[in-house]
């Protein structure tokens, strides 16, 4: 599996984790609590997993910009968080940045 998929995975499963840390209600509620802890352990193993592979200043920026990104756009649509102007202008800066990485060198 090419490094740049299991990357892709694991932030999905962060993201996953993070939204159901929401859920959870301050770990009061035991389903959201499970995919929190099982989202998170995924997300790591599959992290480390990636590092084996590529650099950890392109992982880690990837996984952090593009983790925080998609975690916004959750709050927005799923729960209801308000997007302006200087949220959305911000995500973009994220976005470009993460390009800037990728054309700067990396395996």
């Amino acid at each position: 599996m090419p490094a740049w998929l299991l990357l892709i995975g694991a932030i999905v499963m962060e993201v996953v984790g993070t939204t159901a840390l929401k859920l959870s209600d301050g770990f009061t509620r035991l389903v959201p609590s499970l995919v929190v802890v099982a989202g998170y352990a995924l997300a790591f193993i599959g992290l480390g997993l990636v590092l084996k592979r590529m650099e950890v200043s392109v992982a880690y920026a990837i996984w952090a910009g593009l983790g925080t990104a998609l975690v916004a756009l959750v709050g927005v649509f799923l729960f209801g968080e308000t997007m302006n102007w200087v949220k959305a202008g911000s995500l973009g800066l994220i976005v470009v940045g993460l390009i800037g990485l990728n054309l700067a060198g990396g395996s």
